[in-house]
């Protein structure tokens, strides 16, 4: 797996996944909130199948 997210991608997957889980714990949205799992895992791991399949990268480290 090449890293295809960058920085600012990253956090915002992140905090946004974050927050979905948060909210359907909490029951204010219910258990489509834990779809937040799926942002939360490629900011964790850097990469996104999405980004790979149309060939984009949000990550500055390969643009040489």
């Amino acid at each position: 797996m090449k890293t295809n997210v960058g920085n600012i991608d990253r956090a915002l997957r992140i905090g946004g996944g974050l927050a979905l889980i948060g909210l359907a714990l909490t029951g204010a949205i219910g258990v489509w909130g834990y779809i937040g799992v799926v942002p939360l895992a490629t900011g964790l791991f850097r990469f996104c199948p999405a980004y790979t399949l149309f060939g984009f990268s949000s990550c500055p480290i390969d643009k040489r």
